[in-house]
């Protein structure tokens, strides 16, 4: 692990304490120095060939946050693939909580090289027990036909209230009071704002960019999204039924998470995140997601189905 990513342990709380980081409307710390901190803890330990170590922020909850989880496993599954080899699809598995107090073990299978698609799987492991796995397939950039559906019509990310704003007086009770390395900004009602509402046709659309400047690494920017996609895609599911974590009796966790990447973006530019939710039973809520860029491209989609226990 190089010295940036052990710091980065203890990072994210370190950054709080820091008259050089700014602070939003609730005194929670974002900006490029937050962000520095979510790229040193991608920045993975080789301690094998096809062995990697990870760490988690010390402002982790009591459990691992599963966006670092599947973007420090595909930065695994990356560095094991040469780099005009982009990956344009992952499908992954939360198998059990990830203690947050302890280093994470990537361990990668160099399933397949092709001519054309490079495939990986990767085993996140902790006490010699699986957690979470990812499967990750890599391609050569290939001239082919050409479509997308059209971006929605939303406002501009400059004319919405920031998370923080929209979240005054509430925050504390999500527990939504770790660092952001990832600024939020909600197009439609946040779903926290609609508590008690039944809305069958509800969306949650939210306009997100990595808080800062990011390197010009492709695989870090496909990282860094899929952080992100993990942080808002269960709201779809939640805003249908006017509940919402931390203010209602509702529990929940991610299960599996799978993400196909279309077009070139960046993460530190604006993206619009457009989520929706088909179907919950069973305790479980599925949601789709797609990522548009700020001119219109698709550049990836989202499919999530998260454990959701609600109790009278």
């Amino acid at each position: 692990m190089t010295e940036a990513a052990r710091a980065a342990a203890a990072d994210l709380a370190g950054t709080s304490r820091s008259k050089d980081v700014p602070l939003d409307v609730n005194g929670i710390p974002h900006g490029q120095p937050v962000l520095d901190s979510l790229v040193a803890l991608l920045d993975l330990e080789r301690i094998e060939e096809n062995i990697f170590r990870g760490v988690s922020p010390e402002t982790s909850s009591v459990r691992v946050f599963g966006g670092q989880v599947a973007g420090q496993a595909l930065v695994a599954a990356g560095r094991t693939v040469p780099q005009e080899r982009k990956v344009h699809s992952l499908h992954a598995y939360f198998i059990r909580p990830g203690d947050p107090s302890i280093p994470i073990i990537y361990e990668v299978d160099r399933t397949r090289d092709g001519r054309s698609f490079t495939t990986r799987r990767v085993v996140a492991v902790q006490r010699g027990k699986a957690i979470f796995s990812l499967s990750a397939s890599f391609q050569v950039q290939e001239p082919g036909l050409e479509h997308q559906e059209k971006m929605p019509e939303v406002p501009d990310p400059e004319d919405l209230p920031t998370y923080g704003e929209q979240a005054k007086g509430v925050i504390e009770v999500m527990g939504n009071l770790n660092p952001r390395p990832i600024d939020v900004r909600y197009v439609t009602t946040p779903p926290w704002l609609q508590r008690g509402e039944q809305n069958p046709g509800a969306r949650n659309q939210v306009w997100m960019r990595a808080d800062g400047v990011l390197p010009d690494d492709d695989l870090l920017h496909v990282c860094i999204m899929a952080f992100a996609s993990d942080m808002t895609l269960l709201d779809a599911v939640l805003g249908r039924h006017g509940v919402y974590w931390g203010l209602d009796d509702v529990s929940g966790a991610s299960l599996d998470h799978a993400m196909w990447f279309h077009r070139p973006f960046r993460a530190d530019d604006w993206l619009l995140y457009d989520c929706v939710s088909p179907s919950a039973s069973n305790a479980r809520g599925l949601a789709t997601g797609r990522f548009f860029t700020r001119d219109g491209k698709l550049v990836a989609t989202v499919v999530q189905e998260g454990l959701l226990r609600v109790r009278d």
